[in-house]
């Protein structure tokens, strides 16, 4: 009789490379690791999920985790890239993602970043009436080989964290559809523009529930079809649905799946499912942050005023939101010895201090956990979207090399390398070096 085991966790994958990891020496002295079999599985979870929709473009949100071989790695599975920026644009086309598998969206979008992506064919969507005006002198005459659309703030309000709210009524995204006059402007710009055929709307990311994103999405489709029954045939084709899923972060629960939100979007809009239009998603954070940790060593550790300190090297140069908005965005922190294995022993509260030199430079505070000690290591769970890419020079401290992970049937870690540590030639670099001399006291 044969037996076989049960598929390795996501908790069972981490632990495996994390022993790997301290095995290999790749903590020196902070590293960030990603889940290539967690990735694939969020993946087939996404499509899966959106499968009663019909034709679905995904994307990978690029602000989420700016890393080519991660862009490419998806891509290779299916999933396209949401670029807001010259640079992710880069990025992303040098992973091979370009043209018709990007989508533009950025309120600050310039005159050459819409030519070079009219002439590529990659989707933009409009912020705002001045914006179409733009459009309106670089198409021209010829009909454009891009998918042209407009974003639409929808004011439907605010979720539990402001800062990532993007329905409010006074957001800065696209244009407001309950100001006065705008529903009028807008049925306006679409029917003076046949090229415009995309709708986008995006309520906002951590924070914000399933049924007020779904609540974005139905005043997206009314709009469409005032748009449609207007113009008299199906002028709007598409709608962007934005991305935005929040994320448990205090388990290793997903929080919100992508099967109960389109379960929410059906419930709210069941005509989404009907086949008239096709759709675009833009998820980063529920796609990548359980994929993905960062791993520090402890450098010091001592006591002030009674409080225990652990110093490390992850502070607010990687994790900016988590220690300038701890309420916000706290993270569950691991601790484990100097090979990997989960540390025992009573729970001692300790403030996880980073490395910068301000005070507030904590990735948690009082947090319970044994007792660490120099040498040691402390995992940040849950880091696989905008810890890695987005890296705050306070200090001019290096970013962390990245490096993607699998593990075998047989429990065996291989690792790929996704980026190398920045190194001190590099900062000096950035920091103006080919012009030391230039300036005369």
């Amino acid at each position: 009789m044969t037996t076989t085991s049960a598929p390795l966790t996501r908790a069972d994958r981490r632990l495996l490379a994390l022993a790997a990891a301290a095995e290999r020496r790749l903590v020196d002295p902070m590293a960030g690791f990603v889940d290539l079999a967690g990735l694939r599985t969020a993946v087939g979870e996404l499509t899966e999920a959106f499968a009663p929709l019909g034709r679905v473009q995904h994307t990978v949100a690029v602000k989420a985790c700016g890393l080519a071989p991660v862009l490419r790695f998806l891509a290779d599975l299916g999933v396209d890239a949401e670029v807001a920026s010259p640079g992710e644009t880069a990025v992303a086309e040098a992973a091979g993602v370009r043209g018709p598998r990007l989508v533009l969206d950025s309120p600050a979008k310039t005159t050459g970043e819409l030519a070079h992506a009219l002439a590529e064919g990659t989707a933009v969507n409009a912020d705002n009436f001045q914006e179409l005006a733009r459009l309106d002198r670089l198409v021209g005459a010829t009909p454009p080989r891009s998918v042209l659309g407009v974003r639409i703030n929808p004011q439907v309000g605010a979720g539990r964290i402001g800062d990532t709210s993007t329905a409010t009524a006074a957001s800065k995204f696209g244009i407001p559809l309950r100001d006065p006059g705008n529903r009028g402007l807008l049925l306006e710009a679409f029917a003076c523009r046949p090229w415009l055929t995309r709708l986008h709307v995006h309520v906002g990311s951590q924070g914000c529930p399933p049924e007020l994103m779904a609540d974005g999405v139905a005043a997206a489709h009314e709009l469409a079809e005032q748009i449609n029954a207007e113009a008299g045939y199906q002028q709007v084709t598409s709608i962007d649905l934005g991305g935005g899923l929040p994320v448990d972060f205090t388990s290793d629960a997903a929080g919100p799946t992508f099967a109960g939100y389109v379960a929410t979007l059906l419930a709210r809009v069941p005509a989404l499912a009907d086949g008239r239009y096709s759709y675009v998603t833009e998820f980063g954070r529920s796609l990548l942050a359980k994929n993905g940790f960062l791993v520090s060593t402890v450098e010091y550790t001592k006591v002030a005023g009674g409080r225990h300190i652990a110093v490390t090297h992850a502070g607010a140069q990687v994790a900016a939101r988590t220690v300038l908005q701890p309420e916000h965005w706290p993270l569950r922190i691991g601790a484990f010895d100097a090979t990997g294995t989960p540390k025992t022993g009573p729970a001692v509260p300790q403030d996880i201090a980073g490395p910068l030199c301000f005070a507030g430079d904590l990735l948690a505070r009082e947090r319970p956990l044994p007792l660490l000690e120099p040498g040691d290591l402390v995992v940040a769970h849950d880091t696989g979207a905008y810890y890695f890419g987005a890296h705050y020079a306070y200090n001019t401290l290096p970013r962390p090399a990245v490096h993607g992970f699998t593990v075998t049937g047989r429990g065996e870690v291989e690792f790929t390398p996704i980026r190398r540590a920045q190194t001190l030639a590099e900062l000096v670099a950035d920091a103006g070096g080919e012009h030391v001399g230039s300036l005369r006291a």
